[in-house]
């Protein structure tokens, strides 16, 4: 099968087409360095000729308000209209677990709009919504970080390993479309200041975790329950300190 991903020279992408070669699918890494730009379209039909799916976990070189929501509209829009001409039978987006319980986040709201393209667009669908990524959670805590103080909001949190955030993309893409949502998280849930709080201590980091119930995510007051999936979710295996552990022997 001819799968195309985009944005696949990433972190999740490189991942996702590694994991599709071993299983023996023609897996197309598309990218602006592989000459693939769904903001301009440059390269998008010659990519997608004979492609039966394809999968969508680029991401907005800009998270300021109005540069993302550009970013997801413009190119998937682009990138929808080019599967109709070029008859895929499959779009496979990587989203957010939560996105629609904080719409007022900017980066929220665009990942919002993106999904509402490609549902209305006629293209067979699955919609995959990741938890936070391990490989993201230094720069989580440099952004809640005012002076030698890191503060997070007391709220849930069940991160995931890149490696399978990918796997999960991946069954989704050689499966039938579900023309709707599947959630994906970690094997392990806690408040997300205790994770920090744990997180730093390994990292040898010398910054204090307050609890703040007050504490912005990405510039955004999270719930309870915002960042966590629901009951139904596929959870991975791989532990944060098990992940971290090998990580950093690498």
């Amino acid at each position: 099968m001819k799968i195309v991903v985009i944005g696949g020279t990433g972190l999740i992408g490189s991942k996702l087409v590694a994991k599709l070669g071993e299983h023996g699918h023609e897996a197309v890494a598309a990218a602006p360095n592989t000459g693939v730009n769904t903001l301009t379209g440059e390269g998008l039909a010659e990519a997608l000729a004979g492609a039966q799916v394809v999968v969508d976990v680029s991401n907005s070189p800009s998270f300021e308000r109005a540069a993302v929501m550009e970013f997801f509209q413009t190119s998937t829009g682009n990138l929808l209209a080019a599967e109709a001409a070029a008859g895929v039978g499959h779009h496979v987006a990587l989203s957010v677990v939560g996105t629609e319980r904080m719409p007022e986040n900017g980066y929220f709201a665009a990942k919002i709009a993106q999904e509402q393209l490609i549902e209305k667009s006629g293209v067979p669908f699955s919609l995959v919504h990741a938890t936070q990524f391990f490989e993201f959670a230094r720069a989580i805590a440099d952004e809640a970080t005012d002076g030698d103080t890191v503060r997070i909001a007391p709220v849930l949190f069940q991160p995931m390993a890149g490696e399978e955030v990918a796997q999960a993309v991946g069954r989704v893409a050689v499966g039938s479309p579900l023309n709707g949502r599947v959630e994906v998280g970690g094997p392990e849930q806690s408040r997300m200041d205790e994770f920090f709080r744990d997180a730093l201590a390994a990292w040898g980091d010398s910054r204090t975790v307050v609890a703040d119930p007050q504490a912005t995510y990405f510039g955004s007051v999270p719930g309870e329950r915002t960042l966590v999936p629901g009951e139904d979710a596929r959870l991975g295996t791989i532990r944060y300190r098990d992940w971290l552990a090998q990580n950093a022997a690498k």
